[in-house]
């Protein structure tokens, strides 16, 4: 024998049971350590090419070149690890679900222990208001009921009343009192499974991760190939060896732009920035650049398109039917006739309605710093806010007389209270079951006989309601002047319409969404016919509605068939969500998921990007997502969208616009030792040009705000290259200009000096690439469209970087450093006509185009 209802298990079995079976808590999932986080940050391409240059010069004995190579490299794995490491530790949630107190029965003693120490057979109690501490059987219980839509996405809470009842750890009692017995901990119970199948999910790369990975190697290839080949050049035409090496490392250095990887990363994470002051906070620095180029969302209904509050919309009665307005808990609203826009008033049929909705109710409604919140069941608080939009006083708690709670096999609730007229029995409950107690119905002057035509017409209103996607309560009463309840006369008063309704912002956002090509898929715990009332008033326009059941038959081509159709999921589990993203990645849809609750993490951690709500959403979920809504606002999703577009569009300019400029460098090396000349640049002058200069320009640029029309095209496609052809002839062109254009000053003043040629052309290079970078702003606008100040961190960082480059070439310790000398007037007016084609010639050219878009040729 275990135990009895009384005392619980003793201490030594407590004892003996933790070290059998460990305390009630997931196993800790070893992260990344520090170390490894740190030397991540030198395994990218481009980095292994600037430490293999750095130690080649140090070899040769170019000592400078090889200190500032290292400082490079030291500062861009720095920026590397400090983001990577505040994204590893973000969000402890799933622990932190585990970390509450549980009241248990030991020893014949009740006591309050952390729910980390129970163990299996251990006697809990709950309460309204609790967290489920463990998976449990229910041994007794009080009209005991809990919210388990975290764990199934059901809306409405379960009762707790059948002889093999269960509670689940991470779901709320939401009524009444339970004593039950542990049956499972940690990782055994239902939530725990969800946690695991969620720490199962391998991490994904996300789409801008696996382009700019293809495009770092294909040019750190490039690179090599090309330094190895001049090389091998230099040296088999007479070239001295160290020589050649040198400038195999500049040709190296300035193929490759090594500034990228620190101009994304900051540039994600100024982005970032910008959306937790719009209510979205980004856990994984990619994640808003995936979600713009999402064209699949999948959201869970519960909680996300809904407010996730029961609410009251539509009244029945057999002398006349009612619209009520407002919704959640707030009684601002109003209940009028259909047809009639002015409040209800001196109804005694609809004041008979509402005083059964207070009275046959523990529901009460508290308003705390301007919110009014729900005490109860969100079925009772529906009714209870209804009676509040039609005025109706609260009886007093000492007038209830005796009660029959609510159960799933009677599926009503009946109270004997005094009131006015004399003790009354007030009754809710589902419409069939109510329907044939009640011998009476509400009539113009007063109860009349029910008749079969009378419970036919009831029934047409109820299942026209229940059509709506309405969760319908009928409401009865009689009077009891034996005062004895008994539910076997009652008078018929009417029926309420209640939905868990969507929140205001959400169809504007579906339109918003529709126009900007992506797709919208809701998956839900809830029945069909109610998703198909969400959807429909949101503006989704499902043709079918698939179940777990018809799921799990199909085959998957059935299956991704079904889903390239209008088409949501109801009744859905876990499996399902997972299984239904992974089947659209597999067709290279870019998928996102929205969620709030346990069962849809995997999902959540499946999907290329995951969205949990901040304040509704379960810990568990914000930990597996990618993007969390402060606000929960499914509008939010829109802006991130937007952000996302933007932070690409100006990740494909300022990609073009660091490869441009690289290439520039890259031809004026080639060609001059083609030809025979002396380096035109030093190793330290092309770290200077792409990484002191470049990135921070590339960083303005990456500031840009979104271009008109941006979210009226379609997602772009997965195959979509971060270039493409145009983009290739955008970098040959300003590259042949830029580099023919440096070598014919350096050539120009070459008998002159070498130092100073070499100067002038270092010089001219920074000016072409800094004023190159105004033809970038956008890839079709000029800027006498979008507005030459429009972007004030760009003017900042030129002026920075003309001052610098300035300096560079007049302030001696940088002299040293990147052995350069003073400029003259004359090859300053050099740098300058060479110059002004890269500004004039760009913007002559966007202007014409944007003229002929405009005219329709």
């Amino acid at each position: 024998m275990e135990d009895d209802l009384t005392s619980g298990l003793t201490t030594a079995q407590v004892v003996q049971r933790q070290q059998d079976d460990g305390p009630n808590a997931l196993p800790k999932m070893a992260g990344p350590s520090p170390v490894c986080i740190l030397l991540r940050q030198f395994t990218n391409v481009l980095v292994v090419i600037l430490i293999i240059a750095a130690a080649i010069a140090f070899f040769v004995g170019e000592r400078v070149d090889a200190v500032a190579i290292a400082i490079v490299i030291i500062l861009n794995g720095a920026l590397g690890f400090v983001q990577e490491w505040r994204a590893e530790n973000a969000l402890q949630a799933l622990r932190d679900m585990l970390s509450p107190q549980a009241t248990v029965m030991r020893d014949g003693c009740q006591m309050l222990i952390p729910a980390r120490d129970l163990v299996r057979g251990d006697l809990i109690i709950v309460a309204a208001g609790d967290r489920v501490p463990a998976d449990a059987q229910v041994m007794e219980e009080t009209a005991l009921s809990a919210d388990e839509s975290a764990l199934t996405g059901e809306s409405m809470p379960v009762a707790k009343d059948g002889d093999a009842a269960g509670l689940f750890m991470g779901t709320n009692v939401v009524e009444g009192r339970g004593l039950a017995r542990v049956t499972a901990i940690g990782t055994d119970t239902r939530f725990g499974q969800i946690a695991l199948l969620t720490g199962s999910v391998a991490q994904r790369e996300t789409h801008l991760q696996r382009q700019l990975g293809r495009v770092a190697k294909q040019l750190g290839l490039v690179a090599l190939l090309l330094a190895a080949g001049i090389m091998y050049l230099g040296v088999w035409s007479g070239r001295p060896l160290p020589e050649m090496f040198m400038t195999g490392i500049s040709l190296a250095v300035a193929m490759v732009p090594e500034g990228l990887p620190a101009v994304v990363t900051i540039t994600m994470a100024l982005g970032a920035a910008a959306l937790v002051r719009k209510n979205a906070l980004t856990r994984r620095l990619q994640a808003v650049e995936t979600l713009g180029a999402a064209s699949v969302i999948c959201t869970d209904k519960t909680g996300t398109l809904t407010e996730n509050k029961m609410t009251a919309t539509s009244i029945w009665t057999p002398q006349g039917s009612y619209e009520v307005t407002g919704t959640g808990y707030d009684p601002a609203g109003h209940i009028a006739l259909n047809g009639d826009k002015r409040r209800a008033s001196n109804d005694p049929v609809l004041d008979g309605l509402l005083a059964v909705c207070t009275g046959c109710s523990h529901a009460s409604l508290q308003r705390r710093d301007g919110q009014w919140t729900l005490i109860g069941t969100p079925t009772e608080g529906a009714l209870m806010t209804l009676a509040y939009k039609g005025w109706q006083a609260l009886p007093d708690p000492s007038t209830l007389i005796t009660e029959i709670p609510f159960n799933s096999d009677r599926k009503r609730m009946s109270v004997l209270r005094d009131t006015p007229d004399g003790p009354q029995i007030q009754t809710k409950g589902a419409p069939e079951k109510l329907r044939d107690l009640c011998t009476t119905t509400t009539g113009p002057d007063g109860p009349v006989a029910m008749t079969d035509g009378a419970r036919a017409e009831i029934d047409a209103a109820y299942h026209d309601m229940a059509e709506q996607g309405l969760r319908v309560i009928a409401i009865a009463a009689s009077p009891a002047p034996d005062r004895t309840l008994k539910e076997d006369a009652l008078t018929f008063l009417g029926l309420v319409g209640i939905i868990d309704p969507p929140r205001p912002e959400v169809p504007a956002a579906v339109a918003l969404a529709h126009a900007a090509g992506t797709r919208i898929i809701m998956i839900t715990g809830d029945s069909p016919v109610t998703a198909k009332a969400i959807a429909k008033a949101i503006g989704l326009t499902p043709k079918t509605a698939l179940t777990h059941d018809a799921i799990a038959a199909m085959p998957d081509a059935d299956l991704i068939h079904a889903l390239d159709q209008d088409m949501l999921i109801a009744r859905a589990e876990p499996a399902d969500k997972m299984r239904i993203v992974a089947l659209l990645q597999d067709q290279h849809q870019i998928v996102a998921m929205t969620g709030d609750g346990v069962n849809d993490a995997p999902a959540l951690e499946q999907a290329d990007i995951g969205i949990a709500m901040g304040i509704r959403g379960t810990d568990v979920a914000k930990d597996a997502a990618d993007l969390v809504l402060l606000d929960d606002n499914f509008a939010t999703i829109i802006a991130a969208i937007r952000e996302g577009r933007r932070q690409f569009d100006n990740l494909r300019k300022f990609l073009r616009y660091l490869l441009s400029s690289n290439a520039g460098e890259v031809i004026a090396l080639t060609v001059n030792i083609v030809i025979g000349g002396p380096l035109i640049f030093l190793a330290t002058q092309i770290l200077w040009m792409n990484l002191i200069t470049d990135g921070l320009t590339a960083v303005a640029l990456g500031l840009e705000k979104p271009e008109r029309g941006q979210m009226n095209e379609p997602p772009r496609s997965m195959d979509a290259p971060i270039l493409g052809w145009s983009g290739v002839a955008v970098i040959a062109l300003f590259g042949i200009y830029t580099g023919l254009s440096s070598l014919w000053i350096f050539w120009t003043l070459l008998p002159t000096d070498e130092t100073l040629a070499r100067s002038a052309a270092f010089t001219a290079m920074v000016f072409f690439e800094k004023f190159s970078v105004f033809a970038f702003r956008s890839l079709r606008a000029p800027n006498s469209r979008i507005g030459w100040t429009s972007n004030p961190f760009l003017l900042v960082a030129l002026a920075l970087i003309l001052g610098a480059q300035v300096a560079a070439v007049y302030w001696p310790p940088l002299q040293t450093l990147l052995q350069t000398t003073g400029l003259g007037l004359a090859e300053w007016q050099m740098i300058a006509l060479f110059t002004l084609p890269l500004v004039v010639l760009p913007e002559l050219f966007k202007t014409i185009l944007m003229r002929r878009t405009d005219n329709g040729t």
